[in-house]
């Protein structure tokens, strides 16, 4: 037998092998039951079906607990998940994994916010203002001093929310790359209360800065882009290159084995858009793909007459519908989902900035209280006793929230 038959026989044996794994390994993920919830009365679980989540229900209050979680259920169910592990399931990049302490925290906080009780499920601490980027949308606003929370302020921001029951901590700027000591921050959250994550540029993440976020223990990474097209983004992000450096990051981050999450501010100047943002991201291996619906606040903020149409909207929820049986990233609409659950600003989101002011969402610049010398829960407190924030919809979106709340800072 000639070497290079035999070569292709190894060649094909070891092919063989690896699809046989492979089916295997699928298989037994098809057969796996990954628990949402137990009682000794009631269970929640899901099954992998063609790739996607059908949700089951299990115990002798199965009948009652059915109906009254109905709503909470149905928003996992069919849903393609961001990974699917041997142990454990990734629904999303933005929620701990399952079965895992963090995920029975924010099943603990979900019920807890069906009677009235709600907690910071996510929190982001935008740790500097620092950025070699110009974004013509940055919802930071410019106030030009540089600000940097000290570690320590951080941490004991940290400890206060993990006490209130966060379960997602993002760090966020700026630019976070650019602080010193951003891997100490991350491995001082307690990865059995809580994920971290990172909203990035992607400029600065090199292969080796990738591989240390991870051994620091960060969850996920999430990397902005505003447009398919390397112009149009560079364009938006307000230099050249960033776009070559948001596509190393998303590379990078997946070689290091962090969950990667591509993050996308939907505009009129890039719904159209979509299905080219979709295949970039499958053909990167992202694990999903984020759209955010841009809000006139920040840089933005005289943009109020510039949002996404209706007729916009519409091309999106036809896009999300058609995502769903394509072959790529998990899909998270977050305008859609806003729909459904309404605005999470001061009712599920809590923002800190640079400053240290405490916002109920990184896009409400309406500070109402500060870290330096006030505790979070307190603020906390303060904010869920105003009634605008159990709104139905984005409240930078509302004229009425607008003209009422923005007064606040004049």
């Amino acid at each position: 037998m000639s070497k290079e038959l035999e070569k292709g026989k190894i060649e094909k044996t070891e092919r063989n092998n690896i699809e046989r794994k492979s089916h295997q390994k699928s298989r037994c993920r098809e057969n796996m039951q990954y628990e949402f919830y137990k009682n000794p009365l009631f269970r929640v679980y899901a099954e992998i079906e063609d790739g996607c989540l059908a949700m089951k229900t299990g115990g002798a209050a199965s009948p009652l607990m059915k109906k009254v979680l109905k709503a909470n259920i149905s928003i996992f169910d069919g849903e393609k998940p961001a990974n699917v592990e041997a142990d454990r399931l990734i629904y999303s990049t933005w929620m701990p994994p399952i079965p895992s302490t963090g995920f029975d925290r924010l099943v603990k906080s979900q019920l807890s916010s069906m009677l009235g009780k709600n907690m910071p499920d996510q929190v982001t601490i935008s740790i500097t203002e620092d950025c070699p980027n110009n974004c013509i949308h940055c919802a930071l606003p410019d106030t030009k001093n540089r600000a940097k929370l000290a570690p320590e302020t951080v941490k004991n921001v940290i400890d206060q929310v993990l006490e209130m029951g966060t379960t997602f901590i993002i760090f966020d700027g700026g630019e976070p790359l650019t602080y010193p000591g951003l891997e100490a921050l991350i491995n001082y959250v307690n990865p059995e209360k809580a994920i971290t994550g990172m909203f990035t540029s992607g400029v600065g993440l090199t292969e080796e800065r990738a591989r240390s976020l991870k051994a620091a223990g960060l969850y996920s990474l999430t990397v902005s882009f505003d447009s398919a097209y390397e112009e149009k983004h560079d364009y938006v992000r307000g230099r050249k290159g960033v776009f070559k450096s948001a596509v190393e990051a998303v590379k990078n981050g997946l070689a290091a084995g962090l969950l990667v999450n591509m993050y996308v501010v939907l505009s009129r100047d890039n719904v159209n858009e979509l299905d080219e943002l979709y295949t970039l991201a499958a053909d990167l291996g992202a694990h999903e793909l984020s759209f955010y619906e841009i809000v006139p606040t920040g840089r933005w903020m005289d943009h109020a007459s510039e949002i996404m149409t209706p007729k916009d909207l519409r091309k999106f929820d036809n896009f999300v519908a058609q995502a769903r049986e394509r072959e790529g990233p998990r899909i998270f609409p977050i305008p859609q989902v806003m729909r459904t659950t309404g605005c999470m600003a001061g009712r599920k989101w809590l923002h800190i900035t640079p400053e240290g002011n405490i916002l109920p969402c990184a896009c409400i610049p309406i500070p109402y209280g500060n870290v330096h010398k006030d505790r979070v829960k307190e603020i906390w407190k303060k904010i869920r006793n105003d009634p605008a924030y159990n709104a139905k919809c984005c409240l930078m979106r509302n004229p009425d929230f607008r003209e009422k709340y923005l007064k606040l800072l004049e």
